[in-house]
Order: structure tokens, then sequence, then C-alpha cells
């Protein structure tokens, strides 16, 4: 599937310009709306998107063209159906996706959209030689402006470049697979269809059987296809003229057409467009849509407009760091994200696994697709993985760069953003930075999420995030002194630090805080010890005639922040003790590297009244 995530796009209508839309959902269930807000949805009868309403629990038209003047006075922003009308429309899709006997019926094999080992059911074809048929077509309203000679250099060319694309199809599978899968594509066409573009992106079920007979009656031999001599056509793409339409038929997609021509079946099916251009081809759509066609990889982000595996609520997945994810749409498709260590591991794309279970100190290469690192935890379905994702080749447009480390359960589903022992993440992203953003949809990546240089722990049992298994026991995975991103980045697993010890550290800087000063004034304490933050007791003194106007912010090595005072007391001169038992606002730093520095930060928000920073003392029992 191909999922748009809040996009603004241009839809083509019957009468009049194209119109500018917000689109949020994939071509099971999806959502439009304006610029400001409105839902939108296309009129038959006008030929054009109007203002959405609800009417029984259902979008229904209102009659007001969006691109004509304002809504009408009762229509509300951001109208969702009802979830019974959602939830109907996504299983009539799914259950048109899933090849005829491979799932037959129950809720388990509807909502498991990994059930063969983490992958997809049907026929998996996912190394040797494997040639597809890739038929162009275009319409009556809009002639092919993109040639066979183009469509077959983005697919097939060696050190393919054009419209600045990273590779071709060919050479990105070959890549990820690290020789195993040879994908070429046979281009034949453009077929003119029937009806005017307009009539397949407001219909379902029309175009590929359409596409299929013209290329038969062309003379195209479908045995030709058939590398396993089983009958059965391994890859067919439909690639139509102009733009991608998210909508109907046009939209990007991968289902199944079962039907016999001449003692050849179809099968999976894949719809993607070949643009206006040739500067508009590009690989991501179509590498995204021939992993779930060839190697039956699932989707690794949360569908969530719809309830599917009893959630609707929307997360990101694993967002950007993977071409099932996000990953397809890095810089426009043209170098798309490559497939997670997680997948390629599934379908038998890793000739070396380095176990990483008995510790020690290891190396993780930028763009070796060969090699996984994994840790046991004991259960044979769950695990980690580890692996460099610094910004170079398929990784250069990543939102971050540095070691990422993966949760994956092949029992799990990227529907569940929970994080509990029953409703998790399939493969998720250990989010350096602690914040989840991810899992609460905040964005599909950003630069906290992989680890970049640390000192001491990186993460552990103890950290946020933790490396304890979903049902919350201690999986034993402690990685430290990560080396900073690069071609060949380092790190220790294992645990480190002398459980129970004491380290203090104390300083008196005796520095004047700047009066109304937004900067303030900072001092640091540095420790060189290995190991966690179990407990943490703080003290610090300052002179200053009205307390109130403080703000003290402590840093750990890390960056996290803890504000420990807040302009919270109004008598002279302040002297602050805390320790880290919740709620304490020093609660935060539990699990935190010990090593490195620390720093604090004094601030005067207010004038006239100025004060010295005097002393400051940080008293640490170590965890390991």
């Amino acid at each position: 599937m191909s999922a748009i995530f809040g996009e603004t796009l241009r839809f083509q209508q019957r009468d009049g310009d194209d119109v500018a839309l917000v689109v949020l959902g994939d071509e099971m269930y999806a959502r439009y709306e304006t610029p400001d807000g409105y839902t939108a949805v296309y009129d038959h009868d006008s030929g054009a998107y109007c203002y959405a309403d609800l009417d029984a629990g259902q979008f229904a038209s209102t009659g007001q063209r969006v691109d004509a003047g304002p809504p009408p006075a009762t229509v509300q922003r951001h109208l969702h159906e009802a979830a019974e009308v959602r939830n109907d429309r996504v299983k009539a899709r799914h259950e048109a996706m899933v090849p005829p006997g491979e799932a037959a019926g129950g809720r388990e094999k509807f909502l498991t959209f990994g059930p063969s080992g983490g992958l997809l059911p049907g026929r998996r074809l996912s190394s040797g030689t494997v040639t597809g048929l890739t038929i162009l077509i275009d319409f009556p309203d809009t002639p092919a402006a993109v040639g066979t000679a183009e469509v077959d250099a983005l697919l097939n060319a060696p050190a393919y470049r054009g419209g600045g694309n990273a590779a071709s199809v060919r050479g990105y599978f070959q890549t990820m697979s690290t020789g195993r899968l040879d994908f070429g594509n046979v281009v034949v066409g453009p077929y003119r269809m029937r009806r005017p573009r307009l009539a397949y992106a407001n219909t379902e079920g029309l175009l590929v059987p359409e596409a299929i007979q013209l290329a038969v009656d062309a003379g195209v031999d479908l045995s030709r296809f058939d590398s396993c001599d089983e009958g059965i056509v391994d890859s067919l793409c439909i690639m139509y003229a102009g733009q991608t339409e998210y909508k109907g038929d046009l939209w990007p997609h991968n289902f199944v057409h079962r039907k016999e021509y001449n003692g050849v079946r179809t099968e999976l099916y894949i719809v993607t467009s070949a643009g206006r251009t040739a500067d508009d081809l590009s690989i991501g759509t179509f590498c995204h849509e021939a992993g779930h066609m060839l190697c039956r990889f699932p989707d690794l982000y949360d569908y969530g407009l719809a309830e599917r595996e009893g959630d609707d609520f929307k997360s990101a997945g694993v967002g950007m760091y993977c071409v099932m994810g996000a990953g397809n749409h890095l810089d426009r498709g043209r170098t798309p994200a490559p497939i997670s260590a997680y997948l390629r591991q599934l379908v038998g794309w890793a000739g070396t696994e380095v176990d990483l279970t008995a510790g020690g100190r290891f190396s993780a290469k930028q763009g070796d697709y060969d090699t996984v690192l994994r840790y046991q935890t004991g259960l044979e379905n769950e695990y980690f993985l580890v692996e460099n994702r610094s910004r170079a080749g398929f990784d250069q447009f990543l939102p971050s760069s540095g070691l990422a480390v993966y949760h994956c359960d092949v029992r799990g589903s990227n529907e569940f953003q929970q994080g509990t022992r029953e409703q998790h993440y399939q493969c998720a992203v250990l989010q350096a930075d602690g914040h989840l953003d991810l899992e609460g949809n905040v964005n599909q990546g950003d630069g906290g999420d992989l680890f970049g240089r640390v000192e001491g722990t990186a993460v552990s049992h103890a950290t946020r995030p933790a490396t304890r298994r979903w049902d919350g026991t201690e999986s034993g995975l402690t990685i430290s002194d990560v080396s900073a991103p690069g071609e060949v980045v380092t790190f220790l697993v294992g645990e480190v630090g002398d459980a129970g010890a004491t380290v203090v550290g104390k300083s008196e800087p005796a520095l004047s805080i700047p009066d109304g000063g937004e900067g303030g004034v900072a001092d640091t304490i540095t420790f060189d010890s290995p190991g966690t933050v179990r407990a943490m007791t703080f003290e610090a003194d300052i002179t200053h005639p009205f307390a109130g106007d403080l703000r003290i912010v402590l840093l750990s090595p890390t960056g996290r922040r803890a504000v420990l005072h807040d302009r919270a007391r109004t008598g002279r001169n302040l002297h602050l003790e805390l320790d880290t038992e919740p709620p304490s606002a020093l609660a935060p730093m539990v699990g935190q590297p010990v090593a490195g520095t620390w720093l604090l930060r004094v601030t005067d928000a207010s004038q006239d009244d100025a004060g010295t920073f005097d002393r400051w003392r940080i008293e640490i029992t170590v965890g390991t």
C-alpha cells in the first residue's frame, strides 16, 4: 500500500481547474480536506470536488464546490465518517487484496498483516531472476508523455541516475538483496484506454482488467513472465499516463486480479503513474509496491483512519526509516529509504548474522545490506536489531543519522503503537531522544531518532527508550560507547558500570547572575564513570534577594532537560535539594548515562534584583 500523510496534492475535476486537497490515508481508506481543513468529496453530478457534510455517518456532498467560495455555514472542519462506515470500506478493500484461498475469513486472518512469519500470505519471489511485465496505458484526454524507453531505463538500467534517481528499480533490489534478487521488467505499450482518465479515479475495479486485456489483444504472451513454470504471472505493473492521482483505481496500490489468459493467470499486480514528463519518474512508490508483490513485505506504518486490529489511532510506525513505511517518499521518491534490516532478514537477504547476545565491542558498516546484528531476548519471536543508518547512499535523506536500534516481534503489528505485551509494533524504532514521536504521530522522523556519539550508556533496561521486552521484563540488552555517525559505527554491548557505586561531583562557580538576562549563567560537572543513573540527589545554593525570579535547568550528557526551579519561590536566597523519587522534577534523569558533562543553567527572568550562583552538588548511585 502507499500512504499519504497529510500532503497537499492536486486533483483533476471534470469541469474546471485542478483543485488542491490535503490527503490523509491510503488506498484502503482516505479522507480529503481543503487546505483550511474542510472535508471534501467528489460530486459525480457536478464533476467537481464539493464540501462534505455527514448523512447517517457517511460523507455526503453539499453541492457547493470547494473552488467556488466558502462552505455552507453549517459545515464543520475535519469531519470523520462513523467507525462502522470506515471499517466496512476497509474490510471490503482488504478482502480484495488478499489472494483467494490464502486467507479464508476469520478475524485473525483479516486483521493480521504479517501472519506468515512476519510476512504477508501468498506466493513469494524474493530470490533468483524475476521478469515482470509493465503495461503502459494512457487515456483519450491524457496521451502518454513518457515513452517506453524512458520507463524501461527507470526499471532496468544499470547505474541509472535519470531524473535524479539513485538507481533503477532493478538496481535498488539488487543492492538491497546483495544480488539475490534480479528483478527486471519488460515494458509494453502505451495502450489507449476507453474512458477519460477521471473516470478511473472515481471508480474501482475497471482499470486493471481493461489494461491487461489491451496488452493480451496486442499480442503480449503472458507465459514469458512465469519464471517458476506454475502458470502464474510473476509480476505485473500497470503505469498510467499523467500525474499520480490518489483516488480510486489510480491510487498507487498492490491488489489481486486473478484471471486466466491463454492458459496463464494473473495474480498480484501493482498500479502506479508514469508522470507528466520523464522528470516525474521516480522509483520510490514502485519499490514499495513491488516489495508487497514480490517479497510479501507488510506495511510498516499504521493505517489508523479505520479500526484495524482493534485500533483506530493513527501513528507513524517506522516512519521514514524503511521503504515499507514512509521512506518511499524520501527525496520525492528518487532516493527511497532502504528495506530495513528487519524485513531483509525475514526474506533471507542477510548472509551474515552477528549475534550480539554474548556482548562485546561491535562494528556496524553503513550500507552493508548483507549483514544483520541481532540480539536475542530469549523469545523466538522477539528480538532487537542494530543497524548503521548514517546519512550516505540510500540513507542520505533520512531525518536522522547514526545507529538505529529496532525492537522486533514477528507476531506484532505496526497498527499497535501502545507498546504493551498484547499490543505493540512488529518493528519499532527505539527513538534515542525518548520522545516516542513516531508512536504519537508527531512526525515521520526527526533528528533525535538515531543514536549519535554517546559516551557511556545509550540504551538499557533503565533508559528511555528502554530495551525491555514487550511484557516489561528485562531483555538484557545494554548498548554504550557509541561512536559518531559515519561509514563505520562502533558500539559496546553488555552491562557497564559498578552497580550500586556512588559518584559525587560538586562545583563552586560563584558566578554573577545577569539581571533579566535570557541566557543566564551555566556551570558544568563532568563524570567519566560508566553506567546509568539509578538514583540521584541534587543540591544548589544561590544568593538572591528574590528567589522567585530564578529559573534552574539541569541537562544530562545526552541533552535531557529537567526544570528544577521555575520562579516558584518568593523569599530571599535559595537552597534547593532534590532527589529522583517521583514526582520529583529530577526523576527524568533516572536511566541517563553517568559519563559526560552535566550542565546547570541559572537565569534571572526579572529586572532590578541581581544574585550569585554560589555552589551545586550532584550525587549519583550508579546502575548497570
